[in-house]
This record gives C-alpha cells, sequence and structure tokens, in this order.
C-alpha cells in the first residue's frame, strides 16, 4: 500500500469518526503534512466522498470550512427480521435514518419469500428518496435465531423453518452488489442500546420475545460473538422449574419454553398469531393494569426465570448495564421489579454495586440503530475505506 492511499485511508478515518472536521485539526491528529492532507482532501472531495461546507463568519481572513461525510457517497441498508414482520431502513454513510418502513411478510414463509420482499422495499425506498446514485455500501441483517457470523447464515433455529444453513448474505450481496453483513437479532439490539449517551459498557441486552435471547458489548464496544456465533443464546438454558415443558427446540425445561413473552401469553390464553403477539400484548397489557391475579403473578413468575438466567450471566460477564427488551420489555414495571429482586439476591455485591437495570426506551428501535451503526463501521473499517477509495467515484 503506498503513502498515498495510507493518508488517504488516515484522513478519511478521521473524519468519519469525528476526530477530525477541518484540514488544520487532521494534520494535527494524523501528523500528516498540511500539504499532504490538502491534496488529499481534495481527491476526496472530488470524488464524492467527503464535502465541505462553510461555517458562522470570519472577523478576519476566509470562513471556517468543515469536512464531513458527503450525504452521497453512499447508503446503508439494514433489515430486522422478526417472527412476523421486518423493519427496513436506510441511511446514508453519517448513520441519518433516510427512511424507514415495514415488510408485513412472517418468517415461517421461508427465506426466499421474506428477503424477495425486503429486497423489493428497500430498492423502492432507495429510489424514493433519490439515492439511485448513491451506492449501497454495506447491506446488515438481523434474524431472530442462532447465526453463524462467518457463513452468513442461521444454523437450525427453532422458530424460522426452512432457513437452517439457507446463505442469507451470499442472496442479498447478489441482488445489491455490496457487503452484507448477517447477525443475531439480540447483538445488534445490544449495539443499538450501547449507542445511547445515558448507558454505559460492558452492556448486556436480553431480549423477551417469541424466544429469549441475549447481546453482550465489550468494554471496548464491540459484539461477544464467540467462537461460532453462538455466544448469547441463553433461551435454551434450562429453567429453575417447568422442567417437562416442551420447547420448540425439542427438548423440555428450556427458559425460552416457560418465560418468553410468547409461552406468557399462551399459558393466559391470550391469542397470539403468527408472531407471537398480537392482540395478545393489548390483552396482557389490560390485564395486568386492572390487576388481574393470574396474569400478574404469571408474569412475575417469567421475570423469576429470567432474571435467575440473567444472575449468572451477570456474573460471568460482570457488565455496567443490564437492558431489557422485545414485547415483555413492555410490561416495565412487573418485569423490572421480578429480575432485579433476583439479580440483586443471587448475585454478590462485587457484581451489582454498579450495574444499571433498565429497559429499552419506548418507541425506540434499537435494533435497527444497532445495524445501521454496524453497518457505518464495517464502511468505515480498513477494509471498508478500502473498497470505498477502489469504487467508482461518485460526481
Amino acid at each position: 500500500m503506498n503513502s498515498a492511499t495510507v493518508a488517504l485511508r488516515r484522513i478519511l478515518a478521521a473524519v468519519a469518526s469525528g476526530e477530525a472536521t477541518s484540514r488544520a485539526e487532521i494534520a494535527r491528529r494524523t501528523s500528516l503534512a498540511r500539504s499532504t492532507v490538502g491534496q488529499q482532501v481534495d481527491h476526496l472531495l472530488r470524488r464524492g466522498i467527503l464535502s465541505e461546507t462553510e461555517v458562522g463568519a470570519s472577523v478576519r481572513g476566509r470562513p471556517p470550512r468543515v469536512l464531513s461525510i458527503s450525504p452521497l457517497a453512499g447508503t446503508l441498508a439494514v433489515a430486522d427480521v422478526d417472527v412476523s414482520e421486518t423493519r427496513v431502513v436506510i441511511a446514508d454513510l453519517s448513520r441519518r435514518i433516510l427512511a424507514r418502513d415495514v415488510v408485513p411478510v412472517p418468517v415461517e414463509d421461508g427465506p426466499a419469500a421474506v428477503l424477495g420482499a425486503v429486497t423489493t422495499r428497500l430498492r423502492e425506498l432507495l429510489g424514493e428518496h433519490g439515492r439511485d446514485g448513491a451506492p449501497v455500501r454495506e447491506v446488515v441483517v438481523g434474524l431472530p435465531g442462532p447465526v453463524d457470523f462467518q457463513h452468513r447464515c442461521a444454523v437450525r433455529p427453532p422458530i424460522m423453518p426452512g432457513w437452517d444453513a439457507y446463505p442469507v448474505g451470499a442472496h442479498l450481496q447478489e441482488r445489491f452488489h455490496a457487503p452484507v453483513v448477517v447477525d443475531n437479532d439480540v447483538n445488534l439490539m445490544a449495539l443499538g442500546e450501547a449507542e445511547r449517551d445515558d448507558v454505559d459498557p460492558p452492556l448486556l441486552a436480553v431480549k423477551i420475545g417469541a424466544g429469549i435471547g441475549a447481546g453482550i458489548i465489550t468494554a471496548e464496544g464491540r459484539v461477544h460473538r464467540g467462537a461460532d456465533g453462538a455466544a448469547g443464546d441463553i433461551g435454551h438454558l434450562r429453567a429453575s422449574s417447568h422442567s417437562d415443558t416442551l420447547c420448540s427446540c425439542g427438548k423440555t425445561g428450556c427458559v425460552e419454553a416457560v418465560a418468553s413473552h410468547s409461552a406468557v401469553l399462551r399459558d393466559l390464553g391470550f391469542r397470539t398469531g403468527n408472531s407471537g403477539a398480537g392482540d395478545g400484548s393489548r390483552l396482557l397489557a389490560e390485564a395486568l393494569a386492572n390487576g388481574d391475579p393470574k396474569a400478574l403473578y404469571r408474569i412475575r413468575q417469567a421475570a423469576t426465570e429470567i432474571g435467575e438466567v440473567v444472575a449468572m450471566l451477570v456474573h460471568m460477564y460482570n457488565p455496567r448495564t443490564l437492558v431489557l427488551g422485545g414485547p415483555m420489555s413492555e410490561q416495565r414495571d412487573e418485569l423490572l421489579s421480578g429480575v432485579r429482586a433476583v439479580v440483586y439476591q443471587r448475585a454478590l455485591p462485587l457484581a451489582t454495586r454498579r450495574l444499571t437495570i433498565t429497559t429499552t426506551e419506548p418507541g425506540s428501535e434499537p435494533g435497527l440503530v444497532g445495524a445501521v451503526a454496524l453497518a457505518a463501521r464495517d464502511t468505515f473499517s480498513p477494509d471498508g475505506i478500502t473498497r470505498l477509495l477502489q469504487a467508482r467515484p461518485q460526481v
């Protein structure tokens, strides 16, 4: 790699991270000569990767100029697949969300149907929002099941018939002609929660929906996926009770089978439909608001089971922040109090003395936020910057 390419990468990385927003700052931060910085910034401006704008007024001389990633340098396309629907988003390379929508195709219809509908809607959004001239630089997809991160596919997902080993990454890469990352949906949720200003890593995110999974963010802000991508697949740990309850994985006694949102709704007789939620979520909320003893008992029981597993994870990973998400987190008071009680009872003071236990913000979409963040990080990683510099100029 020649010196000019190295300089381009360092300059682009400094601007993308927000470390430097002017030519003078870049020179100071990178120790590159001002003349080199000027030449390479001009090159990036001509390629349409950077933009430079005047801000405010200057007492003397030229007005100050600020460098940023050009809005037309490229587009990020992400999809968060859930049991009943998929949420899709397009964003620019500065992580600004340009458009979002919902694709109402249930995961049980199979990968070809879901990914076909997702591809169509993402392409429509790109056209509707004038992004045809801004190539897709990265695609990120979250799946509600175990994911082989390296091979970009689901591995024996209990609630995703037909998805086992389906080449999700290759399927989408062929259609968007861009790098594709496939990850577990809870990992993306964890990344999204870690983006919040009021959240400190290490972070443990637990999603309680049709299944139960965990995402782990290290102190350095990276996802801990384990050797094969199976880290955080906690739904199939054994529950402390109900050892004879059959799980969708074929085993009995899994915590997912007795404490997931779907399990709670099923036991209360609330209709769930394809999503594991639907009208059932509304009926559960109403029952809890009215003080229904059966509903209160059942959700407290689920919170206790989840708390037992979480207490073990708190000891193993010693997170600073624990976030509960998914449909069950809508029942914030009952869920939080139950999980907190078990965690503080089971875990030792050293592991909990600075632990914050909370839920996702109402109306937030941390999975999509995390997917966009991951796509942007990959785009401006060393390999991503190389691809960006090798791509055809956007003028």
